[in-house]
């Protein structure tokens, strides 16, 4: 399995979020988010989810891709629509919800110190423990610091768990960098 740390920083800053319901908002989408798609058939679904859960021996089939593709847009929507300061759609609630009625990933302990694994991980359990934490994440006291990075280039989404609640950038490696350096070039330049 492919891990997150072994991802290309401009790929990986797309998993930076600290919640895989947003990460998996990251994997692509409809309309504007189209053009960032990078689950096009079953196998790129289970290569995804594996990253995002760190779950290996996933597989996935046709109707897991018709399956996420709908949950993926629900929490997008949601996302965004919390990062704006409106509400969620009635359907995007009840998308989730479905999602999140199927049973998820159940967790087994493996060799104690070595980490945990999984009991007979399915995609549809990955995608319901995804839907769960849409659920937490939208209902709790996180909700109102969904963010969307401040960059023009950029819109990824983002928990901002920073004690004072300013983050701005997706990362500060990418992002927030740039926009640091553009600051300095053009205060240099007016100098």
């Amino acid at each position: 399995m492919q891990r997150r740390e072994d991802l290309p920083l401009s790929v990986r800053v797309r998993f930076l979020t600290g919640r895989v319901s947003l990460d998996l908002s990251h994997t692509g989408g409809e309309g504007e988010s189209a053009r960032w798609e990078i689950v096009h058939t079953p196998a790129d679904l289970a290569h995804w989810l594996g990253v995002i859960l760190g779950v290996d021996g996933l597989t996935a089939g046709p109707m897991d891709l018709e399956a996420m593709r709908p949950l993926r847009t629900a929490i997008t929507d949601t996302a965004r629509s919390l990062a704006a300061g409106s509400s969620a759609r009635a359907s995007d609630i009840a998308t989730i919800n479905a999602a999140a009625a199927a049973p998820p990933l159940v967790p087994a302990l493996g060799v104690v110190g070595a980490g945990a694994g999984w009991v007979a991980p399915t995609t549809a359990a990955a995608l319901s423990s995804i839907a769960r934490d849409a659920v937490d994440l939208f209902a709790g006291p996180l909700a109102e610091r969904i963010r969307v990075c401040a960059s023009e280039t950029c819109g990824l989404l983002l928990v901002d768990t920073s004690r004072p609640g300013k983050r701005r950038w997706c990362s500060m490696q990418r992002c927030g960098n740039l926009a640091k350096v553009r600051g300095h070039r053009q205060r240099a330049t007016t100098a």
